[in-house]
């Protein structure tokens, strides 16, 4: 399996938005995805999509099955564990591996956006980075640009290198102008990590119409879809 798995510092990070405006940063550049969003919470009564897996399959312009791109949703915005948990359906774990297999054979790459942070539990005894691991894919991790992010960072990457799960590089997310932090932050964690920053996404206000899009050209395109790249073409 090919691809990327988006995750985050903390919720509401940005993370549907950057793994939004990376499927719509290849479409444009000509590279088929698919795209995932294995387990969704909060979803309101009635959605005929939940609207995260929505916003994901219109920036792919993917035609999959909804039960393929989001397996599991919930009514509660709570972590996936709970949520479920409050519904009475456990998180089908088997049937996740068995719709990202399923997207991975419809697509030369995929793009899987967890739910939270790594350490989010799926169930009992699983996190998102186990469903990480399982799935194979490198991640990249979406983190805020401001004050405090350079803890919460270095927290997530540990974490990861400790799960043995690769880390592709970090996006910084909603870049505001007004937070003297925001200049040396990325600078830093690269150098104290040597995790390659791959984007620098400014806030854009709500409303702004066709966010992905708009992100999308401020992604670090050379490293992300070059040959070298987790989303690129492969030589040979």
């Amino acid at each position: 399996m090919r691809g990327l798995f988006v995750t985050g510092t903390d919720t509401g990070v940005g993370k549907t938005t950057v793994t939004a405006a990376l499927a719509w940063g290849l479409r444009e550049r000509g590279l088929e995805v698919g795209v995932m969003k294995p387990v969704e919470t909060g979803v309101p009564a009635g959605a005929a999509w939940p609207p995260d897996a929505a916003l994901l399959a219109e920036a792919a312009g993917a035609a999959d099955p909804r039960d393929l791109v989001v397996p599991a949703h919930y009514p509660d915005p709570l972590a996936p564990w709970i949520a479920a948990r409050r519904s009475g359906q456990p998180v089908p774990w088997d049937h996740l591996l068995e719709a990202a297999a399923a997207l991975a054979a419809r697509h030369p790459r995929l793009l899987v956006e967890g739910a939270g942070g790594l350490a989010v539990p799926l169930d009992a005894t699983r996190t998102m980075a186990d469903l990480a691991g399982a799935l194979g894919l490198p991640l990249l991790v979406v983190a805020r640009a401001g004050l405090g992010t350079i803890n919460h960072t270095l927290l997530t990457l540990d974490y990861a290198r400790a799960r043995g799960l690769a880390v592709a590089g970090v996006v910084f997310n909603g870049f505001r102008g007004s937070d003297p932090a925001e200049a040396d932050n990325p600078a830093a964690v690269a150098e104290l990590t040597g995790v390659p920053v791959l984007g620098r996404l400014p806030q854009l206000p709500p409303g702004a119409g066709r966010l992905y899009a708009r992100l999308s050209a401020h992604l670090d395109w050379e490293a992300l879809a070059g040959p070298p790249g987790p989303l690129g073409e492969r030589p040979g």
